[in-house]
């Protein structure tokens, strides 16, 4: 396996995005983007491969399954999208059939792959793909709530005015609706967040919180309606996820992968802090979570499980 060597299959907006921040990080030697419409991938390739210059070399080209052998990482942001009137549990059997032939492809030639899947919904789909796959839970990644946390540092930044990397908290759950803030253990360098806003002159209440959380929540709506899809955020968040992995930096991050006998669930995928490696999910952390915290997260789980159940897997 060759973890200098990347493959992003499908070009939308996501995944070219993801391309360009890939190609331009120094992380990898080669990269390789394939989509069902050969003009779209080679057209990306052509145009991040111009700029490849103003950085550090990276060999960026379109291809075929057969060219992904021995690739170390591979990131899945092909799927269908939902048509007028149907429902997600007809999209998520129509993304199913979908998955299952790119992961036949792929595990033909990179069985020794890790997978890092990119296309909504997240939870949902890397369960699919772990399960359609047969490939160790640690090797089959969501980007989970990785964006989510990062909204969430960011606002919290903004409302104290410090660096957002000083602050310390997640987001986890599901990606999406039904995702929390664990405000519990939320601290910027050490310092608890109500004794920081103390300092810093900011209001701490419930209200302040509910109002950060919502923002974090909502923010993806709010950037399709003015602009009509997210994707640059998501691409820096896919780079700081291969990051860690290319790097064995261990580093601890919300991702989504199938859970077993954490925080009272199993058999789901949910965004959770976990230490990412050169294997992959080396550990997934158990976070201290309040009673409230614990019961949302239980909920969150609920609900994916609800339409697992529904599409009998």
């Amino acid at each position: 396996m060759n973890l200098q060597k990347c493959a992003v299959i499908g070009t939308g907006f996501v995944g070219a995005t993801a391309a360009y921040t890939l190609a331009t990080s120094g992380l990898f030697s080669e990269l390789i983007l394939l989509d069902v419409n050969r003009a779209k991938a080679e057209g990306e390739a052509a145009d991040i491969s111009h700029g490849v210059s103003f950085a550090q070399p990276c060999a960026v080209h379109a291809g075929d399954y057969q060219d992904l052998k021995d690739c170390g990482l591979v990131i899945l942001a092909a799927g269908a999208n939902q048509k007028p009137g149907e429902t997600r549990i007809d999209l998520l059997h129509r993304n199913e059939v979908i998955l299952k032939s790119i992961l036949d492809a792929v595990l033909a030639v990179a069985p020794d792959c890790i997978l890092l899947v990119v296309s909504n919904p997240v939870d949902l789909l890397t369960y699919l793909a772990q399960k359609l796959s047969g490939l160790p839970a640690c090797r089959v990644i969501g980007t989970g709530t990785v964006l989510d946390t990062a909204r969430l540092k960011y606002l919290v930044g903004q409302y104290l005015q410090v660096d957002s990397r000083n602050v310390h908290a997640f987001i986890i759950g599901e990606h999406g609706d039904s995702e929390l803030a664990v405000w519990s253990s939320a601290n910027v360098s050490g310092m608890d967040l109500p004794d920081y806003c103390r300092i810093a002159g900011k209001e701490f209440s419930q209200s302040v919180l509910d109002d950060i959380y919502q923002n974090v929540r909502d923010a993806a709506y709010h950037i399709i309606e003015g602009k009509g899809a997210t994707y640059y955020g998501i691409g820096m968040a896919v780079l700081r996820i291969a990051r860690a992995i290319v790097r064995g930096e261990r580093s601890v991050l919300p991702v989504s992968s199938v859970i077993q006998g954490r925080y009272g669930v199993d058999e789901i995928c949910l965004g959770l802090p976990s230490v990412l490696g050169k294997n992959g999910i080396e550990t997934v952390l158990d976070l201290p979570l309040s009673y409230e915290e614990r019961k949302r997260l239980e909920s969150s789980a609920a609900k994916l499980r609800t339409l697992l159940d529904q599409m009998k897997i």
